[in-house]
């Protein structure tokens, strides 16, 4: 178990609270730091609850919340932590992602890869906006013919989730694996974990 303290402004301490209760934090201690509008949060949580929670934090109090942690004590298991509700887009194919493909595939959810990208089979691209995985191909090429229209030239994409370690961590659930190697950070479904979905 870690000791948390987190320094935010008052408007954010409910979701605050909410955030950290679900990740299963114990409130130690709550009050305000002096005339600065800020509120002192202390909680005592499992050190697996502070996976991906700097950035959660940020992003829910708008980039105000300043965190702090140190290990506390070791403790029993507290029970499991809420696992995301969304499915993952997993690559059925190898090769090179492209344009095309990613522009219908960012419909079903939001990508982690740009355009260009070396993909493997088995490999989570995306989080898929509906519960279960589904795979999807992000190698396709666009078919060439011989008629040019203006309108097919421009894909727009949409700004891919950048996964760090603690995020990916966050992210997996019992049938995915991280892999890390010196020049990225990928998502993996683990082929010898049971599915659970998919086409």
């Amino acid at each position: 178990y870690e000791e948390a303290t987190v320094e935010v402004p008052e408007e954010y301490v409910g979701p605050v609270v909410d955030m950290l209760g679900q990740r299963k934090g114990q409130m130690l201690d709550m009050q305000p730091t002096n005339d600065s509008g800020l509120s002192r949060i202390i909680y005592k949580m499992p050190t697996r609850g502070l996976l991906g929670l700097r950035n959660a934090l940020l992003t829910a109090t708008r980039g105000t919340a300043v965190i702090n942690t140190i290990f506390d004590s070791y403790g029993e298991f507290c029970g499991d932590i809420g696992t995301r509700e969304q499915g993952s887009l997993v690559s059925f194919e190898t090769g090179q992602s492209t344009s095309y493909a990613l522009q219908s595939a960012q419909a079903r959810g939001q990508l982690f890869i740009d355009p260009g990208v070396e993909v493997y089979e088995g490999q989570v691209v995306g989080i898929h906006q509906r519960p279960g995985d589904l795979k999807i191909n992000i190698c396709k090429a666009k078919k060439a013919t011989n008629i040019r229209s203006n309108k097919d030239q421009t894909v727009t994409l949409a700004a891919t989730k950048v996964m760090g370690l603690d995020d990916a961590i966050e992210y997996i659930g019992v049938d995915e694996l991280v892999e890390i190697t010196p020049k990225s950070i990928r998502i993996r479904k683990n082929d010898k974990a049971p599915s659970k979905g998919g086409r």
